[in-house]
């Protein structure tokens, strides 16, 4: 059968595979251990797990790659089942392709061809084969063996499983791989020997496909410390992808709550399916490549070939349709690809059924000719229907009118272009906001000037004026190479501000949100926040040489963009680097572009960058680091700590190199990160590292490389800015021009595309999601290490002990989440709190986790009890409980001592009771993030808990008659199968009933008309002066008396140090190693069942 064209990896693999045949560009292989000669002792090895291997997890015996001469990299193509088999798609291949292949020029170009027309075989023989992908029937006795091996909670749901093989140690466990929502599970049972393992998603550090000697192809999980590896699997790349989605989704729903929002299609765990990871994950790659709103999702693909009128050939792509989109994108994504919003659509036809083409007219009297669409009548009708148009026989007719009438009414708006805000509904208060990029306003051209830089940028306004006219102009614009070169060699002052907001996708953005900046504007004028105040401190600190950011006009904008920005994403609000980033961006676009620039940066180039933990930063800078292992191997070996390269290079993936380069200079690197986004940024970055390799391998230390560094900023020019002196930045380092010769910056991006430009988009996403795991648990890793060190100077558990504890009552919050968002731990988990605040537990999820460790099981599930230990440890009242709360009461009741466990419970029984709702959680006033913070409340609370003194047990109020029996009570529940229970119920009768007889004498020496009291008994403790807190008149008081009374604690204290049985139990030494460890095993079994 023939393959999805996949890169395997040969390096490194043990030489499992004999050539059969080969020529120039295919090799045909057998699989060691069949056919004939069997392979010796490698063969019966090989042969020997084939066979026991299920009959959906064998690998194929026979198989056909796909090499060039020139290249190491071989793409698997076909595999056979039997000799003959696979000799027929052979065959196929030499009377077929192989006269083809001449006439190819480069590696590149017959491999996209032999792909293409692979994926065009396996696309015919789909036609045809209408076999259902999943089997019900197998599925469902899967999820039934699923839930009998893992016993999770019934809520836990199965996406996928596979048959695959697991190493432990240096064996192979064959058995079955199941992924479900919240965990990763592996099960075996061979020869007696039961392997069972269950790693929660939210646990994984580390996610990638690798290969060594023995495996060829493994997925390598680590979790725990743990390294785990699965190979033998019939679909390791969709494994893998299946794997790495429910990774990321687990990550962005229980670590990253602020990136999770914007997934509305995951929204409900309950609901997550293969399918719908696979579409979501092909909807993100497509918002990705094209530049899209977040809203948008890809609905239909279809293939076709597309006339490109610039090279007068049809070139072979994809049809990527959303609600609000047609896209195409050439075979391999790089040749050209185009942009049609739906709104600019005029009419669709269909010219030519024979060769089954469809012609869409846009605005501007372009036509664009798809060929080759086997369902082109229904990608018509789909097209006309989400654009409004009807399929009439005059509507050739209608579309020219149509056609006319927009033109004369973009002929009108040129003419009368203070109309325009009419038309986009702008209100007329937008009077307030700049309609001119600062740089028009503060540095307007010279058309008088003929000086060679400015000859220079009239050259390349036109060289892209003759772009537009070949190319298009504007939103349906083709993206091809050519503009690629044009981005690199520099983009004109003139029209800066043009191509970033198409670039972008921004311009989508406005052309769909009319009057919705002024609106922001408006609402966000006059509040004050946090976000406004650090906004109103960073103003005049963004870009303050150039004269538009001296002036209140510049001033102005820029506070009126971040703010208006704050409003839409309080989430984000305001971090350090976007008053920079904005500040260059008012320089080139109007104010409402800028806003809009600053959205698509923010919200899909950069995505969690601009946040409290910068993680989106940090993940490039690992990112950045993997690729320097693999381009710069000589600095590698001289610096072995690459963490110093993370840390120099965080302001250039914050401010895009803004912060370190001069303006002038800066304004081109922006250009390419645009264009191509991250890609640029990190390129650039190794042609900076590699410029200066020599220099920064001889450097003794970190100081001197970042001299070295700095010093090679200062000198980068732009030889060609038509910028005068007053608006370019001047060096912020050493000014001594001779101690650095300068570098021109559109040579070094140049450098960077040449020797970097291999890198591919696709790569940078993978490696970005494989390294989110590893820098959001190093994060996690981080806070852990200073809760536990805060919490162990108030406590006498052990490091090692919180750290077990700590890693309980985390997961505790997560089991919680795993199967609602409704959860008031997720609610309430907030990343940016102090490090204690950041994971906290309700009442539901704290009456799991407690009776687990609690030394003496006398709190169960069910029991008001429980209630009253969760509201005596919420020290703030508000409903939720951290861990160092919680190990405050553990401490208490495993290394207290005998007065303060007691002290404990006694308080345990006072009241006030309080019922919780039904959510479990007070809720806090006010709500987290809304509003500006109190700062003076902080540091009075903080003041508080400081000076406040250390409870006596004088300070104490009496307990009453009912809780003294609730008391007693829990006295005989904790004493309840001990071996001494007897005895300790005995000693608990005689204090209940020595505390009554000294109750019955206090009282009877209280009363008026009492008789002399009776002497007491030898060694009774006297009894108290005080009568009950009553506040009832005495008049009511004789009757009152007769039924109530009361005791200190000092009288309970006093006598149950009478009773060395009770005394011996609550001194004994209770070891809390094996609670915990009881507790990792019950945990999750608990969580289900009280769910």
């Amino acid at each position: 059968m023939w393959l999805k064209p996949e890169e395997i990896l040969l390096k490194n693999a043990f030489k499992l595979w004999v050539t059969e045949k080969d020529n120039e560009y295919f090799v045909l292989q057998r699989r060691r251990g069949y056919g004939e000669g069997g392979g010796g002792l490698t063969g019966l090895l090989v042969g020997t797990l084939d066979t026991v291997l299920d009959s959906t997890s064998k690998v194929a015996p026979f198989r056909i790659l796909h090499h060039t001469p020139d290249s190491q990299v071989y793409w698997s193509i076909a595999c056979g089942v039997t000799k003959e088999e696979i000799v027929q798609h052979w065959d196929w291949l030499q009377q077929n392709i192989m006269r083809t292949l001449s006439v190819f020029d480069s590696s590149e170009d017959i491999t996209s061809f032999v792909q293409g027309k692979i994926r065009g075989l396996i696309a015919e023989e789909g036609k045809a084969s209408h076999v259902l992908e999943d089997d019900p029937e197998k599925f469902r006795e899967a999820y039934l063996r699923f839930e009998n091996w893992f016993a999770l909670p019934a809520e836990e749901k199965l996406v996928t499983y596979y048959s695959c093989s697991y190493w432990k140690g240096k064996v192979p466990c064959q058995g079955w791989l199941y992924l479900s929502t919240n965990f990763l599970c592996f099960y075996s049972y061979l020869l007696g020997a039961e392997v069972k393992l269950i790693i929660s998603w939210d646990e994984i550090w580390r996610l990638e496909k690798t290969s060594n000697v023995i495996l060829t192809e493994s997925i390598h999980v680590v979790a725990h410390g743990e390294d785990h590896y699965f190979s033998m699997l019939l679909h390791l790349n969709e494994t893998f992808v299946i794997m790495e989605q429910l990774a990321d989704y687990s990550i962005k729903r229980l670590f990253d709550k602020e990136a999770f929002e914007r997934e509305i299609a995951l929204s409900d765990p309950l609901q997550i399916t293969k399918r719908g990871l696979e579409a979501h994950s092909k909807s993100e790659q497509f918002r990705t490549f094209f530049r899209l709103p977040r809203e948008e999702n890809l609905l239909e693909v279809h293939e076709s070939f597309l006339w490109v009128p610039f090279s007068h050939l049809n070139t072979l792509g994809k049809i990527c349709l959303s609600e609000s989109y047609l896209c195409f994108a050439s075979q391999d994504g790089s040749q050209c690809h185009i942009i049609i919003p739906m709104r600019e659509v005029v009419s669709v036809e269909k010219p030519d059924s024979s060769s089954r083409a469809l012609t869409v007219c846009v605005r501007g009297k372009r036509a664009l000719r798809f060929t080759e669409v086997r369902d082109y009548q229904r990608l018509a009708t789909t097209l006309r229907s989400r654009c409004g148009i009807t399929a009439s026989p005059q509507h050739s007719a209608s579309a020219e009118i149509i056609q006319g009438e927009c033109q004369s009414l973009i002929n009108h708006f040129e003419d009368n272009p203070e109309d325009v805000t009419l038309m986009v509904g702008q209100k007329d208060s937008s009077k307030a906001v700049s309609t001119e990029a600062l740089m028009t306003v503060f540095h307007p051209q010279d058309v008088e000037n003929l000086d060679p830089k400015m000859l220079k940028e009239k050259m390349k306004e036109q060289s892209w004026n003759i772009h537009f006219s070949e190319y298009g102009r504007g939103t349906s614009m083709f993206f091809t190479k050519k503009t690629r070169d044009l981005i690199v060699r520099g983009v004109p002052e003139a029209l800066r501000g043009e191509l970033w907001m198409l670039f972008s996708g921004a311009v989508n953005d406005m052309a769909t949100h009319p009057g919705y900046y002024t609106e922001l504007v408006e609402q966000s004028l006059g509040t004050s926040t946090l976000a406004t105040d650090e906004i109103e401190r960073d103003l005049h600190r963004s870009l303050p040489e150039h004269p538009a950011f001296q002036s209140d006009t510049g001033i102005s904008a820029l506070r009126r963009v971040l703010t208006a920005y704050a409003c839409r994403n309080p989430k984000i609000g305001y971090c350090q680097a976007m008053n920079i980033l904005t500040s260059v961006l008012l320089l080139y676009a109007k104010e409402e572009e800028a806003f809009w620039l600053l959205v698509a940066v923010c919200e899909r180039m950069l995505p969690d960058y601009f946040n409290r933990r910068i993680i989106g930063a940090l993940v490039d800078q690992a990112v950045f680091e993997d690729l320097i292992r693999e381009n710069l191997p000589q600095l590698v070996e001289n610096m072995t700590d690459l963490s110093f390269f993370s840390s120099v290079s965080l302001s250039w993936f914050l401010t895009l190199f803004i912060s370190v380069l001069p303006i002038e200079s800066a304004v081109n690197v922006v250009d390419c990160f645009f264009y191509d986004g991250i890609k640029a940024i990190l390129q650039l970055g190794l042609a900076v590292l590699n410029y200066n390799m020599e220099a920064l391998i001889r450097c003794h230390d970190d100081a001197e490389a970042v001299t070295i560094l700095n010093k090679f900023f200062d000198s980068v020019t732009n030889k060609d800015s038509p910028l005068p002196p007053t608006v370019q930045q001047a060096p912020v380092g050493n000014n001594n021009k001779s101690s650095h010769f300068n570098v021109d910056i559109s040579e070094l991006i140049r450098e960077a595309y040449e020797k970097y430009g291999s890198i591919r988009s696709e790569e940078v996403e993978s490696s970005r999601k494989r390294n989110r795991l590893f820098v959001i648990q190093t994060l996690e890793d981080t806070t852990k290490q200073n809760v536990i060190r805060v919490v162990s100077q108030e406590v006498k558990f052990s490091p090692a002990q919180l750290d077990e504890l700590y890693n309980l009552f985390k997961r505790q919050h997560f089991l919680s989440c795993y199967w609602t968002m409704k959860s008031p731990a997720l609610l309430h988990h907030d990343p940016s709190l102090a490090y204690l605040e950041q994971y906290q537990l309700g009442f539901q999820q704290f009456a799991v986790i407690f009776p687990l460790l609690e030394p003496w099981t006398f709190c169960t599930n069910k029991s008001n009890l429980l209630l009253w230990v969760f509201r005596l440890i919420d020290e703030n009242q508000d409903g939720l409980v951290n861990f160092k709360e919680f190990c405050s009461a553990l401490d208490t009741l495993y290394c207290g001592s005998f007065t303060n466990k007691l002290k404990f419970l006694f308080k345990l029984h006072l009241p006030p009771e309080f019922a919780l709702p039904e959510d479990g959680v007070i809720k806090k006033s006010p709500e987290r993030g809304r509003g500006k913070v109190d700062l003076q409340a902080y540091l009075k609370q903080w003041q508080n808990e400081i000076l406040r003194k250390e409870e006596t047990i004088k300070d104490l109020p009496r307990i009453n008659q009912a809780q003294f029996i609730q008391f007693s009570k829990t006295l005989y529940n904790i004493f309840h199968g001990d071996p001494e229970e007897e005895s300790l119920y005995r000693a608990v009768a005689h204090v209940t009933s020595l505390l009554l007889r000294m109750e019955e004498v206090g009282r009877r020496l209280q009363e008026p008309n009492s008789p002399a009291s009776p002497s007491k008994p030898a060694g009774e403790a006297p009894p108290t002066a005080k009568s009950s807190d009553t506040s009832s008149p005495q008049e009511a008081a004789p009757r009152l008396a007769e039924t109530e009374w009361s005791f200190s604690f000092e009288q309970v204290l006093a006598s149950l140090l009478n009773e060395p049985k009770i005394v011996s139990f609550f001194d004994r030494h209770v070891d809390i190693q094996s609670k915990v460890t009881q507790a990792q095993v019950a945990q999750l079994k608990l969580t289900g069942n009280n769910k």
